[in-house]
Formats: C-alpha cells, structure tokens, sequence
C-alpha cells in the first residue's frame, strides 16, 4: 500500500522526507532490460516505482502501482511539457497511486516548467545542479536516472534503491544520447552496487573479470584489473586507429552535414530556450 498522498515539495529537504515514507524505490530505466511485470512482482509492501520521462518507452498500458514520474528539465523547460507529451506520458498513471511529476534538473542551464503545465495533478521540483557541481565531467550532462540514484543514495542512506534496467547499452529501438557520461555513470553505479548503497537489476550479469579472479583465486584480483586495463588499453588504441582512417573517408560528408544544419531552421526547443534567457 501506498503512503498517503500529499503535496509534492520543492526542495531537497522535502524530497529526502517524502521518499524516505517508503520502504524501498525502485528507479525503472527506460531500457528493454527494464521488465515492469517481473519488478511488480518481485517488489511488494510499501514500495515506490519511478519512472523517466518518455515511459512508453517501458509501458504498454496503464501501471496502477505506487508510482512517481520525474520530468527531465533543459534550457527550454520540462523536456515533456515543450514537446507537448504530458499527457500521453502521465496517460499511463490513471490511478490513485501515481503521486504525481517531479520535475529535475541537474545542470545550471536547464530551467524548471510552472507546475500548470502539467496539467491537474500534483508537480515538486527538485534542483540537483549543486549537488553534482565539480563532480560529474564538466562537459557532460548527468542522466536523470542517475542524477536521482545518486542523490537518493546519499540524501536517504537508510533506504533501499534498487535501479532497474541502468545497462546504458544502445539497442536497436533506443539510442544513447552523447550528452551524457556514460562510462562515468557506470564505474559509480557499480561502485555502489559493490558496495552495498543500492541495488541494481536487470542488464548484464556479473561480468567476465569476476568468473577469471574465481577461477584463479591464487591471483590477486588486483593484477587481473591491471592485466584488464592493458588489454583495454591496447585495444583501445587499436579502434582509435581505426576511427581516425574512418574519419578521414566521411570528413567531406561531416562538412555538407555541417552546412544543412546550420541552414535548418530552429526547432521549437531551440527557439523556447533562446527566449529563456
């Protein structure tokens, strides 16, 4: 059962309390690896799901759990309200038990949506732009999905955070987009899986470094990470090679892409977010 509904905060502080009412959260990647049938059953009890975004991603019908949806900001606003998706996104929580939108942001530039361009239901805002600050690469942007495990993890230490479907793998529906960190989010997010401060499902299995240091317990896991980084490495520098004769074929191509773009007009995103400033 959930926890009564309330008005949503609008700071930190009141965010930390109302996730902490709850016995676990469990933050739904929208990813194929994400199985919402298999987290419904698998978590029970007093337990809030949290989805991102565009969650017909993962949703193929209505979801009738206790359920928040957090709405990624940009310079341009809540990226669902300018794209004019609210209400096909929040079509997916009929129920008594979606508690409402949370609108994020995580980087200076991006700017909040006023809660009535959400529609009728109830709308906090959480500001993580600080809490990130000289953390996360400067010249990258954290997911929101990340954004919030991070901040859950060390805003409600006592709470269970369990991530599902966090692979950060591309597919052939859904691509990664470069405004992101990818490899920084998963060295922290298995840090602290590793360490106990959340859980994580869905996605690969343990990896192949874990079968070679149980196979050969006489060495220390140490100089298997060592010989792993070299090898990496190695290869590494063999695709940058590659990369670098593939790049000099396409150069002529990125110069006419560069002119087409810079003759398209500007998006609707783009306009919003020049009158924001």
């Amino acid at each position: 059962m959930s926890p009564q509904r309330q008005d949503l905060p609008e700071d930190v502080a009141g965010w930390a309390g109302f996730f902490s009412r709850f016995e676990a959260v469990v933050l739904v990647a929208n990813s194929e690896t994400a199985d919402v049938g298999a987290l419904r059953e698998r978590h029970s009890g007093r337990v809030l799901f949290v989805f991102f975004n565009k969650v017909y991603k993962v949703l193929s019908g209505p979801f009738e759990h206790p359920s928040l949806l957090v709405a990624r900001s940009s310079p341009a606003g809540a990226n669902i309200v300018h794209r004019r998706e609210v209400e096909a996104v929040c079509g997916h929580f009929p129920g008594p038990d979606f508690h409402g939108v949370l609108n994020l942001k995580a980087v200076a530039a991006e700017r909040f949506s006023v809660a009535k361009d959400f529609g009728e239901r109830p709308v906090g805002h959480i500001d993580l732009t600080d809490h990130f600050a000289g953390f996360y690469p400067a010249d990258y942007a954290p997911t929101t999905g990340f954004a919030l495990a991070v901040w859950l993890s060390e805003a409600c230490p006592g709470l269970r955070t369990v991530l599902a479907g966090f692979s950060a793998e591309r597919s052939d529906r859904w691509k990664l987009f470069h405004d992101h960190d990818w490899t920084f989010e998963q060295i922290v997010l298995r840090l602290m899986a590793r360490s106990g401060r959340i859980a994580m499902e869905g996605g690969r299995s343990a990896g192949s470094l874990e079968a070679i240091a149980a196979r050969f317990p006489q060495i220390d896991p140490h100089e298997v990470a060592l010989v792993a980084c070299e090898v990496l490495a190695a290869r590494q520098e063999g695709t940058n090679r590659s990369v670098d004769r593939l790049y000099s074929i396409v150069k002529p191509l990125a110069g006419l892409d560069g002119l087409f773009r810079r003759l398209k007009p500007k998006t609707r995103k783009e306009k919003l977010a020049d009158a924001g400033k």
